[in-house]
């Protein structure tokens, strides 16, 4: 016990502190609301149990030893980030510049299954979670003991801290859209939003196995 409220004391903070997840599910709920935006969350946390489960199964280090397998996954996950950022800001200009109202409409083609899609690419092609899995994980498991049922309560109690931050961070963005009928704030958000998202891809360039 003493060691999972360490573990929970510890992604407790890692989970709340910004990066691409949660502020892709901040971006979403502005755009669509907290209830359509659960398809995202969904997605992110469906990625991030996957590397997790696949860390416990020992599936990451097997990743991590093969030569060139990490590059990929880290130039891919620095072209989806990119791409994000580019579009958030293409986006924002046309709000503006086009004389559009920044409402929920310009993504009402958007699919459920495609917001899901969109935010398990966003986690799944993160390097660093296959790096933080593959080095934190262990630290909490006892290897004198079974270790299936521990990996599996650290990856539970790690996916309910998460969600819990995903529904902190979509109450956030909905919050924060009634600030943002203006076009010229809207525009603003958009923008800073697609900015970080290209900072967040430039520095997983920097990002390599040890």
């Amino acid at each position: 016990m003493h060691s999972w409220w360490l573990f929970v004391a510890a992604i407790f903070l890692l989970c709340g502190t910004p990066g691409p997840n949660m502020l892709h599910v901040l971006s979403r709920s502005v755009d669509f609301g907290v209830r359509r935006s659960v398809a995202a969350m969904a997605g992110c946390l469906s990625a991030l149990v996957l590397v997790l489960t696949a860390s416990a199964a020992g599936l990451t280090t097997v990743l991590l030893a093969v030569p060139g397998a990490f590059d990929v996954l880290r130039y891919g996950g620095v072209a989806y980030l990119l791409y994000l950022g580019i579009k958030a800001w293409r986006h924002g200009g046309a709000a503006v510049d086009g004389g559009e109202m920044p409402a929920p409409s310009r993504f009402a083609a958007l699919t459920p299954a495609q917001l899901f899609r969109s935010g398990f690419l966003i986690s799944v092609s993160n390097p660093k979670l296959i790096l933080f899995a593959a080095a934190f994980l262990p630290q909490f498991v006892d290897r004198d003991m079974p270790q299936a049922p521990q990996f599996a309560i650290l990856v539970a109690t790690f996916a309910v801290v998460e969600s819990i931050w995903y529904a902190i961070y979509a109450i956030g963005g909905r919050s924060l859209s009634r600030y943002l009928v203006r076009p010229t704030l809207r525009r603003t958000f958009d923008r800073i939003t697609g900015g970080i998202f290209i900072v967040f891809g430039l520095a997983l360039l920097r990002i390599k196995p040890a």
